[in-house]
């Protein structure tokens, strides 16, 4: 496919008076990898959150044409079942035929913990890090990211990277919430900046000045 794997139309969010999104357009083609960035409160999750139809828009529509994998910025799992236990029952709601083949290879691939300890007790790095690892079963083409690495050590957030790229470099597309300068110089092919609500720049990274952006 050449066109849009994701596309917002016109998608807006609003709770009574309070403007949460304005009407916006947004599009996340094959082979990107797109920053979404700006100060909180600035729009940005609850645009991602929009995308992954974890939210419905108060206005606008949403055309998906390929399986989205969804990383929210809070734990999007049980906390009382452990990392394995947690991969194996939403491998099999995503119709995974060998679920606990795949659990043991995501538990491997991000070195999370084997024993039957509740996901509740885990760090905070690798509750973040069993998100991202539950985002990929049913190896989607487009990855929602709301700030993926915030809570992660160097070692950890390289290992994130390197499933975005490998992501990337077979053609999906990516679209990551960062408040990190150093993330979007190194990973992002295009950036939206994000201010009350409103998308006040979109265009290539190499055009982005952060100078501002953060208030």
């Amino acid at each position: 496919m050449t066109g849009p794997l994701v596309r917002a139309l016109r998608v807006a969010r609003h709770y009574g008076d309070v403007v949460a999104l304005a009407p916006t357009d947004f599009e996340l083609l094959p082979g990107e990898t797109v920053a979404l960035v700006g100060p909180n409160g600035a729009g940005k999750s609850t645009l991602l959150s929009i995308l992954a139809g974890a939210l419905q828009p108060s206005e606008g529509s949403v055309e998906v044409h390929a399986r989205v994998g969804w990383v929210p910025q809070r734990p999007a799992h049980y906390a009382r079942l452990s990392a394995r236990e947690n991969l194996e029952l939403f491998a099999q709601l995503e119709g995974v035929r060998d679920s606990h083949a795949a659990a043991q290879r995501l538990l491997e691939r991000f070195s999370l913990p084997f024993e039957a300890r509740p996901s509740g007790e885990l760090s905070v790095g690798n509750r973040q890090r069993l998100n991202v690892a539950l985002s990929l079963l049913g190896e989607p083409r487009v990855l929602l990211l709301d700030e993926p690495t915030a809570s992660l050590d160097p070692g950890q957030r390289k290992r994130v990277w390197d499933v975005v790229g490998a992501l990337h470099g077979e053609g999906g597309a990516v679209c990551f919430a960062t408040q990190n300068v150093e993330e979007i110089g190194e990973h992002a092919d295009r950036v939206v900046v994000m201010q009350d609500g409103h998308v006040v720049f979109a265009g290539p990274a190499s055009e982005f000045e952060v100078e501002g952006v953060f208030g």
